[in-house]
């Protein structure tokens, strides 16, 4: 692929980001592919070595603010007609309540996510809590002369120690999980954004 028709493309990905992000975001991959083309490749080689513009698109796309991308989606492209104006404040009541309600289960969800995640910390602490305690109690009972109430609490103790680690092999595994799911979703999110704004 030559230098022209991997910026083009890479162009066509980023259409829906702010216009001074795509072009400052395309200068420096121009820059990074003249560069390699000074030190002795090829153009294509230079394109090759700097990757897919599939790859690229995401990157930039991921690290660049959901808010950013939401603001040029919504920028009117041209001012407003008096009776768009109209249509849009009388409107309002539906659109806003339907944006609310939108907004409130996209909220109600992610809570939901990780309000899982904390249940399971929490578990995790009450069984560590809960392997102190019995060793604790059990020495206690011990010492008070209840030796087999003592053993059996003492036993308990440290079957939750070892269920203890376990469980957080278990949440730490849910919790990464799920932060990966989060950000995929917040990046197919931001792509659908771009992508409309690629189709018009």
């Amino acid at each position: 692929m030559s230098k022209k028709e991997f910026i083009a493309t890479l162009r066509s990905k980023l259409s829906g980001l702010p216009k001074q992000d795509i072009e400052e975001r395309l200068g420096f991959y121009t820059e990074m592919i003249d560069d390699r083309m000074e030190d002795g490749l090829t153009e294509e080689e230079a394109v090759a070595e700097i990757g897919s513009a599939d790859e690229i698109a995401s990157q930039i796309i991921a690290e660049t603010p959901f808010t950013k991308i939401a603001k040029e989606r919504f920028k009117p492209q041209k001012r407003l007609a008096a009776w768009e104006i109209l249509l849009i404040v009388v409107g309002s009541p539906v659109w806003i309540s339907l944006l609310i309600a939108a907004f409130a289960i996209i909220l109600s969800l992610y809570v939901s996510v990780w309000s899982i995640i904390i249940s399971l910390w929490a578990v995790f602490v009450a069984v560590i809590v809960s392997s102190f305690g019995g060793v604790a109690s059990g020495m206690i009972f011990v010492v008070t002369g209840n030796a087999f109430t003592g053993g059996a609490a003492v036993g308990v103790g440290l079957i939750c120690a070892g269920t203890a680690v376990f469980l957080f092999f278990g949440c730490k595994a849910a919790t990464k999980g799920i932060l990966l799911l989060t950000e995929r979703m917040a990046l197919s999110v931001k792509k659908r954004f771009v992508k409309k704004e690629n189709v018009q």
